[in-house]
């Protein structure tokens, strides 16, 4: 969908949006993602128990937006992090310096008390848009 400069990023690689919201806009040289949480993008369902593989499945999804547009995790400028337990952040951690090796992106890491779905963790982004649509390297970070 396009209004102006504004595209709204549409991907059957990641969960439906379940509300008046995009999974992601892309807008003035950026890719704007909204908070994932971890749902399998075709059944819908939440995927691990623990924060640690809650984690991984959110930033596969956040990977499966940001490729839809050219990007990928490698040009994320920024995330918030949302924890429904701070005592999580270790493992969180862990997970998330896997996916963000070279270069991880300012970040934002706050407790909530609760979380769609009564899920572990949520993350969003922003990331760097290129001008030229190049195909995303899972795990190259710039």
């Amino acid at each position: 969908m396009l209004t102006g400069d504004k595209v709204a990023i549409v991907t059957d690689r990641a969960p439906a949006a379940v509300g008046p919201y995009s999974q992601a806009i892309k807008a003035g040289g950026f890719i704007f993602c909204s908070g994932q949480i971890p749902l399998d993008p075709k059944s819908g369902q939440v995927v691990g128990a623990d924060v640690a593989a809650q984690t991984d499945r959110v930033l596969q999804n956040l990977e499966a937006v940001l490729s839809a547009t050219g990007s990928g995790l490698y040009q994320v400028v920024k995330t918030t992090v949302y924890l429904k337990n701070m005592g999580d952040f270790a493992a969180m951690n862990a997970v998330y310096e896997k996916h963000f090796q070279i270069v991880p992106p300012a970040r934002a890491t706050v407790e909530v008390a609760r979380l769609p779905k009564d899920v572990l963790v949520e993350i969003d982004c922003i990331a760097y848009a290129p001008a030229k649509e190049v195909p995303a390297t899972p795990g190259l970070n710039f």
